[in-house]
């Protein structure tokens, strides 16, 4: 972990962190929720000793990166305005894309808007979904689980916040990380995130270490940044009506747990194995279901994730 370096890059506005190691052909990775550039910690030192430059910023809003107040400055447009800003900073024409949770949204819409700066993508948990031009994301969630379902939960600025902040910053960490609950998470307001389970025991995959290095950042800059990007979801639908129905061309391979909360939505099964991931991003290439894996699969696997993502990219040096 020494070896991986430190540095701020101005871009887009705002001071970025990246955490970065290795020569030669750059891959960008970006990390989720709750999460932190520390999430790639393991593909960083893997990939980077394989002949990759190996790069991972932690995302406006989180860790050492700036964070903009207002929540309307999280949109997937200023999110890709840094990425591209910092790509350009660092004198890099393409890169390999690499995305979980909050990431994989990100990348999915990079690879749409900005397909020239990308090379193949290898992205995880999140399938791709088409814009529906009738109804936002939010409102068929709300459709589907309610108004206690944790995406509706998180709409309200300062309301999670507040209940977060009745709970001990490691405490909420390991919750999110440990979690292997694959139904849709639902929070009924009297019950709080506090009422959620908590694992005595820490799987062999986590160390307390890994939960205070994430609690440390987190107490410092709290989590409204990374729930600024759920708060956003209706303004990205809104702004991205013009590209209702544009495909997906990039080479793609996807990564899912079969315990990913993801993996057990309504449908996703068959729109993942049937032909409608397919559909909308017509270069996938390669499905891997890792089985008995939950949602935080690059940390629960990392040696399984780092060979998928080094099996595929090395196709397209």
């Amino acid at each position: 972990m020494e070896k991986i370096e430190h540095t701020t890059v101005a871009t887009n506005g705002i001071n970025m962190h990246i955490a970065s190691i290795g020569t030669g052909p750059e891959i960008l990775f970006l990390h989720g929720f709750p999460e932190l550039w520390y999430s790639w910690r393991h593909q960083l030192l893997s990939l980077s000793s394989l002949g990759y430059r190996c790069i991972a910023p932690d995302l406006r809003g989180y860790g050492d990166t700036d964070a903009p107040k207002n929540y309307r400055e999280y949109t997937v447009f200023h999110i890709l305005g840094d990425l591209v800003g910092l790509i350009d900073s660092l004198g890099i024409d393409k890169v390999f894309l690499v995305g979980h949770d909050w990431g994989a949204m990100v990348a999915w819409y990079f690879c749409l808007l900005r397909p020239d700066r990308v090379k193949a993508l290898v992205n995880m948990s999140v399938v791709f979904q088409p814009r529906n031009p009738h109804k936002s994301f939010v409102q068929i969630s709300r459709d589907l689980f309610g108004d206690d379902y944790y995406i509706c939960r998180f709409q309200e600025p300062g309301e999670v916040e507040e209940d977060f902040a009745q709970m001990d910053t490691a405490r909420i960490i390991r919750k999110f990380l440990t979690s292997r609950n694959p139904k849709p998470p639902c929070i009924p307001k009297e019950v709080g995130f506090r009422g959620l389970p908590d694992n005595p025991n820490l799987p062999s995959w986590l160390s307390e270490k890994d939960i205070n290095y994430y609690a440390g950042k987190f107490n410092q800059t709290g989590f409204t940044g990374g729930l600024n990007y759920y708060r956003c979801l209706d303004l990205n639908w809104e702004l991205m009506a013009a590209w209702t129905g544009l495909q997906i061309k990039v080479p793609v391979k996807f990564i899912v747990g079969d315990l990913d909360i993801t993996y057990n939505m309504p449908e996703a099964q068959d729109y993942i194995s049937k032909g409608g991931l397919k559909k909308y991003v017509p270069f996938l290439q390669e499905v891997a279901i890792m089985e008995g894996v939950a949602h935080f699969l690059n940390q629960e696997k990392p040696e399984e994730v780092s060979s998928h993502i080094y099996d595929f990219i090395k196709k397209f040096n």
